[in-house]
């Protein structure tokens, strides 16, 4: 009997060996996934297995953890496996849409900066236009303004309502003069005032010298006329003696406050006295020359910027281009 126990467990004991060494692994054995748990060997399998006699109700409990344990290594390696071939399978398509990823990239063009060079062109090219285009509009619009000047001036009937009207003063010799004293001749016309400094002797001077130079160039006679704007101080001798300073055919004319105050608003001169000391006192006014045609209607006037050539070549060209 005791020779049966012992063989019985040097049976079980190499089988148990022989089981365990197939179960035993390097890793730690991972949970168990719901495959593992569908692929263990049912307890009938184990119960259909035949043991060796003697062996107890311990002995087959040992038996069947082995046989469990072999076959859930079993699963596990093969899921293992099966994870691996996965994950290679996946990686490889990664690798295959990542170099496809690239490819596609390269084929793209990479954009240096916030501004391509198509967009600064465009940039440069939009705002030479607008350079362009308000050059235009601004030399248009100086030409509009200048052509409208131009034909107020040259307008046949714009000068002559504003400009010029009757009047009636006193001559440097003393006697009464008007507008009508002056018809069919071309007439210049200055306002000023003898105690003046400086303004009024040049402009006269000027005014004397084209007159002079009209007369050689052209042959036509030209009548200067000097107009007070001071008849409180010019009187007929000052203005008399004043006049034979420039030319021997100015002729100067005076009158009352209310005469100059009305040959001045006809002209459209301004001047104002300036404060008084004593009797030494300034006059302000205007600094223009006044052409008149035959007819004594205003035809253009000249401003200080005009020299004696200039005053003579002007005057010429409006005689010659005068129409009545």
């Amino acid at each position: 009997m005791a020779s049966i126990i012992s063989r019985n467990t040097n049976s079980l004991r190499s089988l148990c060996f022989h089981t365990l060494t197939r179960c035993r692994s390097p890793l730690p054995s991972p949970p168990l996934a719901d495959d593992a748990l569908q692929h263990r060997p049912p307890l009938s399998l184990l119960q259909s297995v035949s043991l060796p006699k003697g062996l107890g109700t311990l002995s087959l409990a040992i038996y069947q953890k082995c046989l469990f344990a072999t076959s859930t290594a079993e699963t596990v390696n093969q899921g293992g496996e099966a994870s691996k071939k996965a994950g290679e399978a996946s990686s490889g398509k990664e690798d295959k849409s990542g170099e496809s990823h690239q490819s596609s990239d390269s084929g793209k063009s990479v954009r240096g900066g916030p501004v391509s060079w198509l967009s600064f062109l465009l940039l440069v090219a939009t705002g030479a236009g607008i350079v362009l285009y308000y050059d235009k509009e601004k030399k248009r619009h100086i030409e509009e303004i200048y052509s409208a000047s131009k034909e107020v001036k040259e307008g046949p009937g714009v000068g002559k309502g504003a400009i010029g009207g009757p009047f009636n003063l006193i001559n440097h010799d003393g006697k009464n003069v008007t507008e009508k004293d002056f018809l069919g001749k071309w007439t210049v016309m200055y306002f000023g005032f003898t105690h003046c400094p400086d303004i009024c002797p040049e402009e006269l001077l000027k005014l004397a010298a084209a007159v002079d130079k009209i007369k050689q160039k052209s042959g036509i006679e030209i009548v200067p006329v000097f107009i007070s704007v001071d008849p409180e101080r010019d009187t007929v001798e000052q203005v008399g003696e004043y006049v034979k300073e420039f030319h021997l055919k100015l002729i100067g004319l005076t009158g009352s406050t209310d005469e100059i105050r009305n040959v001045a608003r006809a002209y459209r001169v301004y001047y104002m006295k300036t404060a008084e000391e004593d009797s030494d006192y300034l006059v302000d006014h205007s600094i223009v020359m006044y052409l008149m045609c035959p007819d004594m209607q205003f035809v253009k006037f000249f401003g200080k910027n005009n020299d004696a050539d200039s005053l003579a070549d002007g005057i010429i060209k409006e005689i010659k281009s005068y129409k009545k």
